[in-house]
């Protein structure tokens, strides 16, 4: 029997008694997008998957993203591996990946919906887990935005940029990613998205706007925008909207991105080793209202959105 217990913060839930490595029923389907809505985050501990077994979870809700890159579980494009580890002189995945506050492809036309980690290696020093991975609540930040904020954004745009990310990971001190090129920057062109977007499980508004990739509120000119987005930043950074996750081998962490930030701290060592597996979902059918199961769409109706 599946079991979700809150972690009594204001975001995550742990999921017990569900198998990963077996399909999903539509019962437990319809559990679980109705948990990310109310949770924002899901822990699935002591999962004993094989990379194939959780590209075939993450499908469950959404197209995946794939990728040709050494960075990924050789002939599964669909899962990405992220870790500091380096074999025969050459890094087996993603060293730096998420390292500041975002939500995964804002940039994209098409946003990501759900991130979907498994912890293979987890770095400890003196017996404490390091790489936790924080997440802050959007559906808290909006609501507690000023009246006046809500009314002057409301139908307002942001546009969200890739390069800005990469530009500030190479900022950082060691970092040893190149600037992108013309060619990759063309592949990723800027998006645009509202700010205040309607959640599609729960129906209720969140601040879709985030320091890693939003660059500009099109409404406003210049000036207006970066004082804005500046507020905007702090504002849904206060410490009373995160939540931090700290990583145990065997979790499968799944988060929201429409409703949630995150930001994974790169508090270890090279030689104090990381070893996560991903699937990165895409928002191509959770804003499609026949992809929600009845109940849930019974229960967004219920609840008056």
């Amino acid at each position: 029997m599946m079991d979700i217990v809150p972690s009594g913060k204001i975001l995550g839930a742990t999921v017990q008694g569900l198998d990963l490595s077996q399909p999903l029923t539509e019962e437990n389907f319809a559990t679980l997008l109705a948990a990310l809505g109310n949770h924002g985050v899901l822990r699935f501990p002591a999962q004993s998957i094989t990379p194939a077994q959780l590209r075939d979870f993450s499908s469950r809700f959404g197209s995946l993203q794939r990728t040709v890159s050494s960075a990924n579980e050789p002939g599964i494009p669909e899962v990405s591996i992220l870790s500091n580890i380096v074999e025969n002189g050459k890094p087996i995945g993603i060293a730096d990946a998420g390292q500041d506050w975002h939500t995964d492809m804002s940039y994209n036309r098409t946003v990501g919906f759900v991130n979907v980690l498994h912890a293979l290696i987890v770095p400890r020093r003196d017996g404490r887990a390091l790489g936790s991975t924080s997440f802050a609540n959007m559906h808290a930040a909006y609501d507690d935005l000023p009246e006046d904020i809500k009314q002057r954004l409301e139908g307002a745009t942001a546009t969200h940029d890739f390069n800005k990310f990469w530009e500030n990971m190479r900022a950082r001190p060691g970092s040893e990613r190149p600037p992108l090129t013309p060619e990759q920057r063309a592949k990723r062109p800027p998006s645009t998205h509202p700010v205040f977007l309607t959640h599609p499980i729960t129906g209720r508004k969140v601040l879709y706007c985030n320091p890693g990739y939003a660059i500009r509120i099109n409404e406003l000119d210049p000036r207006e925008s970066d004082e804005m987005l500046e507020m905007l930043f702090a504002h849904q950074l206060q410490p009373k909207y995160q939540y931090t996750h700290e990583w145990t081998e065997g979790d499968v962490l799944m988060w929201d991105h429409i409703g949630t930030l995150h930001n994974a701290w790169p508090d270890y060592l090279p030689h104090e080793h990381r070893l996560i597996k991903r699937c990165q979902v895409m928002a191509d059918r959770i804003f499609d209202p026949a992809f929600l199961p009845a109940a849930v769409r019974d229960a967004r109706a219920a609840a008056g959105q």
